[in-house]
């Protein structure tokens, strides 16, 4: 529980910094993007403290060129 905590003051910290100095002058668009992009971390960094199976991006990648890449090798061997 004290790592959720720590997790969400940490989170706050970045918006005041972040909104105060950087995002107060930009358009909207830079402030959704990065709002979204801070809840989206702050729910990874959650998750991660519940030690929750997370798949990593790689594997995703790796299954959808896993075919193209058999064929490029059945091709040139």
């Amino acid at each position: 529980m004290l790592a959720i905590l720590g997790i969400l003051i940490i989170s706050s910290v970045i918006t005041l910094i972040e909104f105060t100095y950087f995002l107060s002058k930009r358009n909207t668009k830079d402030i959704w993007i990065f709002f979204i992009l801070l809840i989206f971390a702050t729910g990874l960094g959650i998750a991660m403290t519940f030690q929750v199976n997370i798949p990593n991006p790689i594997d995703w990648v790796s299954f959808i060129y896993k075919p193209v890449s058999d064929i490029i090798l059945r091709t040139f061997t």
